[in-house]
């Protein structure tokens, strides 16, 4: 028989360990086939709310942020596109040289949850902006990626230019902020157990298993 879990992986479209653990998560679901079934809810986070609309050069935000030197600063990068080629995500970290501020793309995915595509729409995003290089901040890329998923673009577009949905999304991000998420990925299941971090397929693989057992 199996057991559906309630999965709410909160993430940001801007953090690269979200769609490694995205990945590895729906591997390990693969593994459980017949066993585990995932009932995925994506919830907003955003690492740099504060972040102005024509974003920033990421060297310069890591060494603010983080103190990163440019040779830590590439070895994390190079770390980063090999667990995602490992999992068959491609991290174009040539194309990807700013950091910007995903409120809006919350928004949209808010959106897309109604409409039932909101994991096509987080995985789109995802691609854009890793592997594409294009600014998730953009209204015209997120309602091209809405549109390519079949999502009305006139509705896309009225929902970008309005503050529709902005409420929900700020109380979403203050709940997970006020329960102790500080750091993305966070994945919790069944609206009991956290699992942070990009973690390995068997990892995940472990923890749904034993959650599902446990009824």
């Amino acid at each position: 028989m199996t057991t559906t879990l309630k999965i709410d992986f909160v993430s940001d479209v801007s953090c690269p360990w979200c769609i490694i653990g995205l990945k590895a998560l729906e591997q390990a679901a693969d593994r459980l086939q017949g066993e585990v079934a995932l009932d995925l809810h994506f919830q907003p986070f955003e690492l740099n709310p504060q972040m102005g609309p024509a974003g920033q050069d990421i060297g310069e935000h890591l060494q603010e942020k983080y103190g990163a030197t440019p040779e830590q600063s590439q070895k994390n990068r190079d770390a980063i596109a090999a667990r995602g080629a490992a999992l068959g995500f491609t991290f174009s970290m040539d194309k990807r040289s700013r950091i910007y501020n995903t409120f809006d793309a919350h928004r949209l995915l808010h959106w897309a949850e109604e409409k039932g595509v909101q994991p096509a729409l987080k995985k789109a995003l995802f691609t854009a902006y890793f592997t594409d290089g294009q600014d998730p901040s953009n209204h015209e890329v997120l309602v091209r990626v809405a549109g390519e998923l079949g999502l009305d673009v006139a509705e896309a577009r009225a929902l970008l230019a309005s503050d529709r949905y902005a409420d929900e999304v700020r109380e979403r991000e203050q709940f997970y902020l006020q329960n102790g998420i500080h750091s993305v990925p966070a994945i919790i299941v069944n609206e009991r157990h956290l699992i942070q971090g990009g973690q390995p397929v068997e990892v995940f693989e472990q923890a749904l298993r034993q959650i599902a057992a446990q009824g």
